[in-house]
């Protein structure tokens, strides 16, 4: 079994100790599913697999609770270590199958690329853009410049957003200069490729954050006090 933590229950925090109290596996097993699933590409059913060569009979759906339930608590923590992102930012949408249809990823990248944030819609147009602009500013503060590309949703809320502010943040509709996030995407739909889409919105929001606090993490965007350690003990210490 891979190292992951032994941190008694009884010493979790509050929160964490009172979604983790019907969870009736080791704690270290639980932590470890999380992470593989948000960080590798892996299907619940590899998962399922990979535990019963260890021991462990934990059915997929069981693997998806604990996903569910955690994910939230890692990012609501990550939040707080994230570190500052640049005033230039590069901004797209990618695509994700939520129940068989087309849904849309908001994310951006500052021009090191470190994520910036991300938003999971139903929708691509103004509005949609707009709410993710409104989310990546109350969580990063405001930048200076923002690159798109040729879509007119994400240019007018820019535009709507410019019409209420004495200081206009600059916008740029430049293709070549937004390949940075959109090689960014492609982290990020390696992973959920083996999930073959998700059954809900809500569902695909929680694992797609995870997924993005994995990469972040792996990219250095996490304050870490303690120097040297791996991505996965960043992970863990968020929760334990």
């Amino acid at each position: 079994m891979a190292k992951t933590t032994k941190t008694p229950r009884k010493t979790l925090p509050p929160g964490i100790a009172k979604v983790l109290k019907r969870l009736h596996f080791p704690l270290d097993v639980i932590l470890l599913c999380v992470r593989w699933y948000v960080a590798y590409s892996l299907s619940l059913r590899d998962l399922e697999e990979m535990l019963a060569e260890r021991g462990f009979e934990v059915d997929h759906s069981t693997v998806h609770r604990w996903v569910i339930k955690l994910v939230p608590l890692f990012e609501k923590a990550f939040r707080k270590y994230k570190r500052p992102v640049g005033k230039s930012w590069r901004m797209d949408e990618t695509y994700v199958k939520v129940r068989g249809q087309w849904k849309y990823l908001y994310r951006a990248v500052d021009k090191a690329g470190n994520t910036v944030d991300f938003l999971l819609r139903a929708h691509r147009d103004k509005a949609a853009a707009h709410r993710y602009f409104q989310k990546a500013f109350e969580q990063n503060g405001e930048p200076q410049i923002i690159t798109v590309d040729k879509s007119g949703a994400n240019l007018a809320a820019l535009q709507a957003i410019n019409s209420e502010r004495q200081t206009p943040i600059k916008i740029r509709q430049n293709k070549y200069l937004n390949n940075l996030v959109e090689q960014d995407h492609r982290a990020v739909k390696r992973i959920i490729k083996p999930m073959m889409g998700f059954k809900s919105l809500r569902c695909a929001r929680v694992i797609l954050s995870g997924i993005e606090v994995m990469h972040m993490i792996r990219k250095g965007q996490m304050k870490d006090a303690i120097m040297q350690r791996t991505a996965a003990e960043q992970f863990y210490s968020l929760v334990t």
